[in-house]
């Protein structure tokens, strides 16, 4: 443990300042952390080290990636990661205490966690469907029900029960792909995947070509990515793609059409999360075939063909997350099954956080994948 000293932070906003007032007279050990004191502020500031309950381990995180999800959290427009807070939850690291209820963990273990904190006694916790647990937490976000600070920081207290040991030879870096990488396999995995099958896959930012790889694992036979950047596009193909469409420069339905004898897709999974993609995904679909809705952001809504859903009986699943699914990531991304390095932009300290995130949210934000900080 390090001594105890005195900490301010500086520059607190509304909602911060009695925070402040009470680190300004107690003595607390604490640990650097890169905490949101308003909307589109961050300071790489002292925090209070977090005390680990008897079912915790204390970790000591060695990196963490930024989420889409923190950014628009940053920026206050999902309105669930209310100030004070530090985000963050993909990340891995190293155990340097356990509680007395943890037995399967020790000290020095390499290790990553879910970042769903599931209760692991409700129905769908005992049905395998923890990511849908009725008393579910997200570690790093803090919407109107919970605070659950994350991994931007120098330790995290974390249940013993979400925690997953890293394969020897996996870097702490690509361990913080893990989270990601869960989401593309559940998704993928809410359909059966046939050797004959065609994919569509609408959007390939980075979890679009997590599936990519994923879809190329299960078997498919032909993979279409759709977007409008060409390096994305390129990339695609480097990761398994079997065609590339650029949507602004052909009619994405009849080049799918081409491509399947006129028949259509058997899957296509939208991976971005706006009206004009998800109808594009549904409208290459084959009758009877499956989409699986990944994208989500800030939109609530979106335009809907209820039409050719219902003449064409397709098959629509909505994908959360992830639910078990870590050990098979570690399992992939061990094997090279899915390479996450090429995902990976940069890895910085986290005292440039609050640049990343400046840099990330910005209009050129999107030439950037993964940021992967290490404090």
């Amino acid at each position: 443990m390090r001594p105890a000293r005195k900490i301010f932070l500086s520059g607190a906003k509304e909602g911060v300042t009695g925070l402040a007032k009470m680190l300004m007279h107690c003595p607390f050990t604490t640990v650097k952390s890169l905490l949101l004191t308003a909307p589109s502020h961050l300071e790489f500031t002292d925090f209070p080290e977090p005390v680990p309950g008897a079912d915790e381990v204390l970790l000591r995180v060695k990196a963490c990636g930024i989420c889409g999800s923190d950014i628009h959290g940053w920026d206050g427009s999902t309105g669930r990661r209310r100030p004070p807070l530090i985000m963050g939850h993909e990340a891995s690291g190293e155990i340097v205490q356990v509680g007395p209820q943890v037995a399967k963990w020790k000290v020095g273990d390499r290790v990553t966690f879910d970042s769903t904190i599931y209760c692991g006694t409700c129905a769908f916790c005992r049905s395998g469907q923890v990511n849908l647990c009725d008393n579910r937490r997200v570690v790093g976000v803090a919407p109107l029900e919970y605070r659950q600070h994350g991994a931007f920081a120098e330790l995290l207290a974390i249940p013993g029960r979400i925690l997953y040991a890293l394969p020897d030879g996996l870097t702490y870096q690509q361990a913080a792909m893990i989270e990601p990488v869960s989401i593309a396999v559940h998704a993928v995995q809410r359909v059966k995947i046939a050797p004959t099958d065609t994919a569509v896959v609408v959007g390939a930012g980075m979890i679009g070509l997590f599936v990519i790889q994923v879809l190329r694992w299960a078997g498919a036979k032909q993979i279409v990515a759709v977007d409008l950047a060409e390096n994305r596009l390129a990339l695609a193909r480097e990761l398994g793609a079997t065609h590339t469409l650029k949507s602004d420069a052909c009619d994405v339905v009849a080049e799918v059409g081409k491509l399947t004898g006129g028949r259509g897709a058997d899957v296509a999974l939208e991976v971005v999360g706006i009206g004009p993609t998800l109808n594009l995904a549904i409208a290459t679909l084959r009758r009877g075939g499956a989409a699986v809705l990944v994208g989500n952001l800030a939109a609530k809504t979106a335009d809907f063909p209820l039409q050719a859903v219902v003449t064409r009986e397709l098959t629509l699943h909505g994908t959360c997350g992830s639910a078990g699914e870590y050990p098979l990531c570690l399992e992939l991304i061990a094997s090279g099954a899915v390479r996450v390095e090429p995902m990976i932009s940069a890895i910085a300290p986290l005292a440039d956080g609050a640049a990343w995130f400046e840099r990330l949210s910005a209009k050129d934000g999107g030439k950037y994948m993964k940021v992967i900080l290490t404090p």
